[in-house]
């Protein structure tokens, strides 16, 4: 087991690394479109890489959600076949969200022995996640 301040060492030096590592600038929050997001994350258990849409204003997020779910097909043949749909997610906090995303499991940020994969896994699907979302942004956004 981790102290609190062991960590939370252990996960600042993972994304020091990882963007030492991997030096980019990530699509992340500049969608363009408000509450709609891109994000990784990293726990003890496993690894995401995700979009959110986290507008509180529930017929904006549906709105969202189903054009993401009209192109669920070309998604998953063309670009992140494991991606995974989830209209209702609750976040910790329990604010509900929907969102898309893509798992690595078997990896933990506690685990510098599973670092380099899980960078790996992040290069790789963020950019293919970003590259959907490029190719179809027009047609998300309107």
């Amino acid at each position: 087991m981790f102290s609190k301040e062991e960590s939370r060492k252990l996960r600042q030096e993972f994304w020091i690394a990882f963007g030492k590592s991997f030096p980019r600038k990530w699509t992340l929050y500049n969608t363009g479109i408000k509450d709609f997001s891109f994000k990784f994350h990293f726990d003890t258990k496993k690894a995401m890489v995700v979009l959110d849409i986290e507008d509180q204003n529930l017929e904006n997020r549906i709105k969202y959600y189903e054009k993401l779910q009209s192109l669920k097909k070309i998604l998953k043949e063309s670009y992140l076949p494991e991606a995974i749909y989830e209209d209702i997610y609750f976040l910790e906090n329990g604010k509900e969200i929907s969102r898309i995303y893509v798992l690595k499991e078997k990896v933990s940020i506690h685990n510098k022995n599973s670092w380099q994969e899980t960078m790996e896994f992040f290069v790789d699907q963020m950019g293919k996640f970003e590259e959907f979302f490029e190719d179809f942004k027009d047609f998300i956004k309107d």
